[in-house]
């Protein structure tokens, strides 16, 4: 009876604008629409009378337009093959233009098809699902995607700090919950659990199916359901005793529109539960035309006793103005090919006249532009523009507005326009809370966690495993055993857990530590805890807490003494290009010393012999300051001043160097580099199920030269065997290991160079991925190591190392060049400046002999042998007064018997004939006289 009516009314409505139209004498032409609705849902019904109310408000307020729509209306009955059906009928029966609908996601799946194959353009205000979006191109959804409140859930989910959720979605709208899955994803939220509950599914399904929830650690459920099955789920979730303190609700767009509708057992269940919906701007249209809106419905459905105009009856009464709207755009820009389309009688689907109508149908609609009740209408690739959202609080006897979110800005406060404030209104949580929810719990059930713990974990003093023969049970301890207990102790609350060894049923290691930690993905194990060091690789699917113990791989090997009796021991306190440059230092030194004394210090004059022994003599004899010479310019002074000082440095450093290669134990590795075991292709070794197995790949060594062993007293037989004996020159080891083996053999064995080798991430506890664990157990770890309560635990467990230093080994090294450059630099240039002062000094005071001896005509070699013998002569003014006297105060002890004759330097009359044959071309009488005059003094 109620059908009948309302298509009684809608027949009644298009006559009536015919019969003004025809009065007027304005040209009609008219466009078939038809309308597939489950008419027995309340979507369905609001979604009718919007659609009825819409083509009346139209045509009242647009009394000029020549265009007229046709609703053809059927009943889908809520199934995919009723809907098809229902527009199969209207393309064939009917020769619809368009059609609204179906309401349905599902639905609409089958019904795009035959739009496209009739050219027929399908509008649907209902079916919001992302996965039939894009479809065809004479879809259109003339509403918001539910793809677009994802970012809105997301960011409360966000805003609140929850890291882990579970899915209650129904099985058969599951379109939302991939696009959940990447938001959550980009959050760094994990989806603990998704649960899928038929429209079907009977009381004790959904009992059973929470109870299995409220087993779980997770206390934040999305639910993306319609409001059918949503009366029947929430009030057994407040059955189940979900809806108390510490548990957190969110609903989607679809539920949240429609709360007004539910029950009030069913509102009153749900109170606390936040939910989302794109947000309507308020104006007086809209109040205007939904209170009209609820008198027609109240009117058309007399069983339904409260009726709000919802998000659907919105955007269904906007999807009717817009199709209104592109058919008068498309009568105008083809006016003959419309004129009469509905008296075609062809019984073809496809014929040529809707061929040509529903491209421009749909071109028109994509470019309808208007402000609706929804706001503005516009298009955006064949879907309504997104808008912001609504986050909505369920609170008494409806909802309550504590926030919205824009695709932009994200959370805002309510009435706050700036992106600066992120906060929401105060909100109430499930149990009539204000406290946020952390997010999950301890199971209620009294479920322990599963701890996987390795079976050989090498060294016993960090986990040891012992199975007790006559129980079976396994008894497991250690430090980094009593380390755990400490550290979960320190939590704030309790949780129980159990440790579970990991092993096969004869009671050996069930594989590696990467697979331990993976067994702990795929959630056979709640957490693992041992020496597992955090890589890279197992990061990707696990999550671990601070670490607790230090990190790095260091490579162990044997060390051999050094002989300390050998030939060359007292060479080895400096470095050989340390000794050739203080040699090389010494003989220059010495050697200025004579230019600068030479001609004015009898010490260094006489003959060859002479002149050699003091450059060696007076350097080397300043090493123990025994040189007793007389040193008489002020330029010498400087040289040995500086001289004296390097000296002082380089004996204190020697005397230091050697003194400690005599007293400190001398040790030395037997391996000085990791490449040179590389490039000998010598055997290493590291622990069994290690990482380090793939990280010596990595470095180059070949996989056959790389041997694994369980136990520390394998690795030490190996190491002391060799490469040659069928064992390994080196040994690969996390830091912790390395430091308890070498408290055991320290005396025959240390670490390679700077420790660690390989820098890496230490030892730490891991869990599943998005565990709420993870951040209070590392709060705990760094709280135990800075009171020092970790430090305590390791010393219980392991002895302090029994030999003298960190390893044993010795730590002094030859000191090499480099940290002499700046004093050898110093002093070279000192002495070096003195000899070219004294040798410009001495060239400008004999400027006249030198000029004269360069303007002669003889060869480059008597020259240069002109002027040696005039530096070799004594300085005049040096040996002009006292003479006597500065003789006895420069000579030497062990020279003073022939001093005056050692430091006469006798010319001959070859020498004097060679002199004057150099001078006299351009020498007068009075220069020679002169010249004859110095000679006969000398």
């Amino acid at each position: 009876m109620i059908m009948f009516f309302s298509r009684l009314s809608v027949l009644l409505v298009s006559l009536v604008f015919s019969l003004c139209n025809a009065q007027m004498g304005v040209p009609n032409s008219t466009f078939q629409i038809g309308v597939v609705l489950d008419l027995d849902s309340l979507v369905g019904r609001i979604g009718h009378s919007s659609l009825s109310l819409a083509l009346s408000d139209f045509y009242s307020s647009n009394r000029d337009y020549t265009t007229r729509l046709v609703l053809h209306v059927r009943d889908s009955k809520g199934q995919v093959i009723d809907a098809a059906a229902s527009a199969l009928s209207l393309l064939k029966d009917e020769k619809v233009d368009a059609i609204i609908g179906p309401q349905k996601s599902a639905q609409a799946s089958f019904v795009i098809g035959l739009g496209e194959r009739a050219n027929v353009p399908i509008i649907s205000f209902s079916a919001t699902s992302p996965s039939v979006h894009h479809q065809t191109p004479y879809f259109i959804q003339a509403a918001i995607s539910d793809a677009a409140q994802v970012g809105a859930i997301t960011a409360v989910v966000e805003h609140f700090h929850w890291t882990q959720v579970v899915l209650v979605y129904e099985e058969s709208n599951y379109g939302i919950i991939p696009h959940l899955s990447n938001a959550f994803q980009n959050v760094n939220a994990r989806i603990s659990y998704k649960s899928a509950i038929p429209l079907s599914a009977t009381n004790d399904f959904i009992l059973q199916e929470l109870y299995k929830m409220k087993t779980m650690q997770t206390r934040v459920f999305v639910v993306n359901m319609s409001s059918s099955l949503a009366s029947r789920f929430f009030p057994k979730v407040k059955e189940a005793g979900m809806m108390s303190e510490g548990y957190a609700w969110i609903i989607t767009s679809e539920l949240m529109d429609l709360l007004y509708s539910l029950d009030t057992h069913v509102v009153e269940a749900m109170q606390g539960v936040l939910g989302v919906k794109p947000l309507i701007p308020k104006s007086r249209q809209l109040v205007s035309t939904a209170k009209r809106w609820k008198r027609k419905f109240l009117h058309d459905n007399p069983d339904i006793l409260h009726a709000e105009l919802s998000l659907y009856g919105i955007w269904a009464y906007d999807t009717l103005w817009a199709l209104a709207m592109a058919a008068e755009e498309v009568r105008h820009r083809e006016p003959s090919s419309l004129q009469n389309t509905t008296s075609l009688n062809s019984t073809n689907l496809f014929t040529t006249e809707r061929s040509l109508t529903g491209p421009k149908l749909m071109r028109a609609i994509a470019e309808v532009t208007f402000q609706g009740l929804a706001g503005k209408f516009h298009l955006v690739n064949g879907q309504l523009e997104t808008s912001s959202f609504q986050i909505l609080n369920v609170v008494g006897d409806g909802e309550r507005e504590v926030g919205i979110w824009t695709p932009t800005q994200g959370i805002l406060s309510y009435n706050f326009t700036s992106s600066s404030n992120k906060k929401l209104k105060s909100i109430i949580f499930p149990g009539d809370s204000t406290v946020v929810p952390k997010g999950w719990e301890v199971p209620v059930s009294g479920k322990k966690l599963r701890v996987g713990v390795p079976v050989e974990a090498g060294f016993t003093e960090f986990i040891k495993v012992v199975k007790d023969p006559l129980t079976n049970a396994s008894k497991i301890s250690g430090s980094y055993i009593d380390m755990f207990d400490t550290v979960m102790k320190a939590l704030p609350y309790a949780v129980p857990y159990e440790y579970v060894p990991f092993e096969n049923p004869d009671g050996s290691s069930a594989g590696s530590y990467d697979e331990l930690s993976y067994q702990v993905f795929l959630q056979n194990y709640d957490a693992a805890v041992g020496d597992i060091t955090i890589t890279p690789k197992r990061s990707k699917y696990v999550d671990y807490a601070l670490p607790f113990a230090a990190g790095g791989v260091t490579v162990t090997v044997p060390i051999t003494y050094k002989d300390p009796n050998n030939n060359t021991f007292f060479l080895k306190p400096l470095k050989k290009e340390l000794w050739l440059t203080t040699i090389a230092l010494f003989f220059l030194t010495g050697f200025v010393l004579w230019i600068l004394e030479h001609r004015f210090n009898n010490a260094y004059r006489g003959p060859v012999s002479q002149h050699a022994g003091m450059i060696f003599y007076f350097p080397f004899m300043s090493i123990v300051f025994a040189q007793r010479e007389r040193i008489v310019t002020n330029l010498a002074r400087l040289v040995v001043i500086v001289w004296m000082f390097v000296i002082l440095i380089l004996n204190s450093t020697y005397t230091a160097s050697l003194s400690a290669r005599l007293t400190v134990q001398r040790l030395q590795p037997t391996v000085t580099d990791v490449k040179e075991l590389i490039r000998k292709r010598e055997y290493v070794g590291c622990r069994e199920g290690s990482f380090i197995y793939d990280l010596l790949q990595e470095q180059g060594f070949d996989k056959s030269k790389i041997r694994t062993y369980k136990y520390p007293d394998d690795c030490e037989e190996a190491l002391s065997n060799g490469s040659a004996k069928g064992g390994i020159s080196a040994l690969f080891s996390v830091t912790p290991y390395t430091k308890l083996f070498l408290s055991k053999y320290c005396d025959k064995y240390t670490t390679l160079g700077r420790s660690p080798t390989y820098p890496t991430e230490g030892f730490a506890y891991v869990f599943q991925k998005g565990s709420p664990l993870v951040a209070d157990v590392s709060r705990a770890v760094i709280e135990l190591t800075e009171n020092g309560r970790i430090s305590e635990i390791e010393g219980q467990w392991i002895k302090p190392q029994a030999c003298n230093g960190e390893d044993g080994t010795n730590s002094s090294t030859s000191i090499s060049l480099h940290s002499f450059k700046t004093l050898f630099g110093v002093t070279g240039g000192i002495t070096l400046t003195c000899l070219l002062v004294f040798l410009v000094t001495y060239l400008y005071k004999n400027r006249d002999y030198v000029r004269r001896i360069s303007n002669s005509s003889t060869t480059i070699w008597s020259k240069f042998r002109a002027i040696c013998k005039h530096f070799d002569q004594r300085d005049p003014n040096s040996f002009r007064s006292s003479r006597n006297k500065e003789d006895g105060e420069n000579a030497s002890p062990s020279l003073s018997g022939n001093a005056r004759s050692s430091t006469v330097v006798p010319v001959t009359s070859v020498e004097i004939s060679d002199l004057n044959e150099a001078i006299s071309p351009n020498m007068d009488d009075s220069d020679q006289i002169k010249q004859d005059e110095n000679v006969t003094m000398v």
